[in-house]
């Protein structure tokens, strides 16, 4: 694959055969954003794990000290005054049936998050063929399906983000922009780390921590110590 200019010439500020600390690699991710919008910066972990087993799933949710960067637009599946709650919390769109029919008919998707609060996970379930390859069906877990609605919109909005294994074995999430600078970039990689680390499932053997790569949306991958991490 044919790299831009810009791309090669960050690249070269990269040693490929080195890990570098924490506090290193993310001013290096900054000095490497070339574009001229402001980047997104990733985190992709790779485990050693294998996610067919369920007992060695990793998800989870935490709340980013300083957010993504990014908000983020919530869809409530409630009724009542649980919907009525949604609303007064800030929800950007609060149904039940009526939702399911707009996802399905119209191939609607102009949401982040879904909560719902248990008894419509019934209802929610019809679209589980549409939400789940996306990632968005609600999960216990994940703390969104709650009676707590207003708490669940809260931290979403302060910037709560899922972190969950694909079949790679890899998690890949965001910690913010590159104009965030290095102290909230730390702060949210140790976070969400911290999170991570503490989610090692029992049935886990050997090296949990494979592989930490942090990058920005247009720059190159930039590998991380993890011996000190664990």
């Amino acid at each position: 694959m044919k790299r831009g200019k810009k791309y090669q010439e960050a690249a070269k500020l990269i040693d490929r055969s080195a890990a570098y600390e924490p506090a290193e690699a993310i001013d290096l991710v900054q000095k490497t954003a070339k574009a001229k919008f402001d980047e997104s910066v990733e985190l992709h972990i790779r485990l050693g794990v294998d996610s067919r087993h369920a007992d060695q799933q990793v998800r989870g949710a935490v709340v980013l000290p300083h957010g993504t960067g990014k908000s983020k637009k919530v869809l409530v599946f409630a009724k009542g005054p649980k919907a009525d709650e949604a609303q007064a919390a800030g929800a950007d769109y609060v149904g039940a049936e009526d939702l399911v029919e707009k996802i399905t008919k119209e191939n609607w998707f102009d949401f982040d998050v879904v909560v719902a609060t248990p008894d419509m996970m019934g209802v929610v379930g019809r679209l589980g063929k549409v939400l789940g390859p996306k990632g968005l069906m609600p999960n216990p877990k994940s703390g969104t399906v709650t009676m707590d609605l207003a708490k669940a919109i809260e931290e979403i909005k302060a910037g709560k983000i899922e972190y969950r294994l694909d079949k790679t074995n890899i998690i890949h999430c965001p910690i913010g922009k590159i104009s965030f600078g290095d102290e909230k970039l730390q702060d949210n990689f140790k976070t969400l780390m911290g999170a991570v680390i503490k989610a090692k499932p029992s049935a886990a053997k050997g090296q949990y921590l494979k592989s930490v790569v942090i990058s920005s949306t247009m720059g190159p991958g930039i590998r991380i110590n993890t011996t000190k991490l664990v």
